[in-house]
């Protein structure tokens, strides 16, 4: 290796050259009657064949609704057996997947809905946190008739879609959604899903921006398809492997790794639940003898330290993957041993890469797996530079880690200004993540350029919170930081100056949040300042605001 910061994967195994339906026939073909779902919490067993037969329907139902290629069909719902059928069929028939995070609250799903201009949307009756439905009428009061949706908010909705049994005013019940699939011949979904190809578009995924609001980055087939086979390649799954997906699936850590990890290779994908619960997840591994499980830090660190663990038989896991977040190497020692998971990876990358662009072996030196986040995968090249020049460093030395390859993205969804700021003209993607590189190829995360938090595996970026506390009237300034939680990794830290004569306090602030910005975003500390530490050009110095912080807060309390 030259003594400069650039690696690039082997070329050895073939990328697959087909979209994610022509892919999903094949599988089908070869693996009709393995398990290939199993969601826990909706009592659901499907082999391939049976989710062949859900997704076909799906994909015909939404022709009936003349979505065709290129169309965009939201999925807003937590973890369900029908947010994988509307993802295989979505890709089927060539429309473009829009992941819709279950934490939105109203003014981020408006700004998702129309900048994507969804056409159709299917979404649950409401999560944890939300009910979805009432926020749907809230945004659209036209939802009112079984017709059409004509919104002059939204020019290009047509329909919505609940997952639940009632009939919801405007909203059509899954089940008679489904139904209509009877309608379409398969000739006709086979003959549509011949004809695309897989560098097409497939799927929209929303990004915290830091200009505060949220960047749709587009994926293709070939992107997807290709990153969840490699990682899974890497896990050395099989058929017979059977994998816990606790993450979220409008996450690609969900979707890609997950899903298409497991159908690339005919393996069983099984959700334990709408939402991680530590003791469910362990539960679902001793009941279904799963031999993978996936998490961000936050969920291994749950897992590891749940009170009831060594009453659950762990023994079938062998594999899994800790990514969203940096995972702390005496966490990864942990999950290792108490977790029964010899061979937990860890995986690297951004939304943007599809996602991952790096990751740990099972093969590599303890050391290296636990302390760095792998070497590049294949068809895939890092380099590290600085972030000022633009050229390569050296061995060893800290720089901005820069990726390229088959994963990069098409691009911002139509946003050609962040595209170019994001990709350059090498097509080389800047992550904004400060890396260093080893002589043995190995890569380690050193921190961020920016101000991005990643509070249990979400990305926040403070300046999407800054602008919507900034409109409260009291307010004259704010800064946001993100400040180090043994629980989340990161959390949430508003400094306020507010107007002169105006008072506010902590809850105040924090129930003006709520019910407007997803509750990760939601700052856990609050400081009420009346200037903020200045550089000699008047620039806010969150690196003091930080060290301030730490000097006399106590986290986790």
């Amino acid at each position: 290796m030259k003594n400069i910061s650039y690696t690039q994967g082997n070329q050895e195994q073939a990328l697959i050259e087909l979209t994610i339906g022509g892919l999903f026939e094949t599988i089908v073909e070869k693996y009709p009657n393995n398990e290939a779902l199993v969601s826990v919490h909706q009592d659901i067993r499907w082999t391939y064949s049976e989710l062949k037969e859900k997704v076909d329907r799906c994909a015909k139902a939404l022709l009936t609704f003349n979505v065709v290629k290129g169309d965009r069909v939201g999925i807003w719902s937590p973890n369900c057996a029908e947010w994988l059928v509307v993802q295989i069929a979505t890709a089927k028939i060539g429309a473009i997947l829009v992941n819709i995070n279950p934490s939105y609250r109203l003014h981020e799903l408006e700004y998702a809905l129309h900048q994507s201009g969804c056409k159709i949307v299917v979404l649950a009756e409401k999560s944890k946190y939300s009910s979805y439905v009432e926020m749907m009428h809230t945004l659209i009061p036209e939802l009112d008739g079984d017709n059409e949706i004509d919104c002059e908010k939204f020019p290009r909705l047509k329909r919505i879609i609940s997952l639940g049994e009632k009939n919801y005013p405007g909203m059509l019940p899954w089940e008679i959604f489904m139904s209509r699939g009877k309608k379409v011949s398969d000739q006709l979904l086979k003959a549509i899903m011949n004809g695309l190809g897989y560098g097409d578009a497939i799927n929209i995924q929303y990004t915290s921006g830091t200009t505060g609001y949220p960047k749709g980055v587009t994926l293709s087939h070939y992107n997807i398809l290709n990153n969840g086979y490699l990682v899974s390649e890497n896990m050395n799954l099989e058929p017979k492997d059977r994998l816990i997906i606790p993450v979220p699936l409008y996450h690609c850590f969900g979707m890609v790794l997950g899903n298409l990890g497991c159908i690339t290779h005919g393996a069983t994908m099984i959700y334990s639940g709408e939402n991680f619960e530590a003791e469910q997840v362990l539960e679902t591994v001793e009941k279904e003898k799963a031999t993978a499980l996936f998490g961000v830090p936050t969920m291994f660190l749950a897992e590891v330290n749940h009170p009831d663990l060594k009453k659950y038989d762990l023994s079938s896991l062998r594999t899994g993957v800790m990514a969203g977040a940096l995972c702390p190497e005496e966490l990864m020692i942990k999950v290792n041993k108490d977790l029964h998971i010899p061979e937990i990876l860890i995986a690297y990358g951004m939304t943007e890469t599809s996602p991952v662009s790096t990751q740990t072996r099972r093969d590599a030196p303890f050391l290296k797996r636990v302390t760095t986040v792998g070497t590049v995968m294949p068809y895939t090249e890092v380099r590290i530079v600085n972030p000022e020049t633009n050229e390569t460093v050296k061995i060893g030395e800290t720089g901005e880690l820069c990726t390229r390859g088959y994963c990069v993205m098409l691009g911002y969804w139509e946003n050609e200004e962040q595209t170019r700021e994001a990709i350059d003209e090498e097509h080389w993607i800047h992550s904004g993540d400060l890396a260093t590189l080893d002589e043995d190829g190995y890569i380690s995360i050193v921190g961020r350029i920016k101000d991005m938090i990643i509070r249990g595996g979400e990305n926040i970026y403070p300046k999407e919170i800054e602008e919507f506390i900034f409109k409260h009237p009291k307010v004259k300034n704010v800064q946001v930081i993100g400040i180090p939680s043994e629980k989340y990794g990161e959390e949430v830290c508003a400094w306020l100056q507010l107007k002169d004569g105006e008072s506010m306090t902590e809850e105040e602030v924090m129930e003006y949040c709520k019910g407007n910005i997803a509750y990760y975003k939601i700052p856990a500390f609050i400081r009420f300042v009346s200037e903020f530490p200045m550089t000699v050009t008047g620039k806010i110095r969150k690196v003091e605001m930080r060290e301030m912080e730490l000097g006399g807060l106590t986290l986790d309390a």
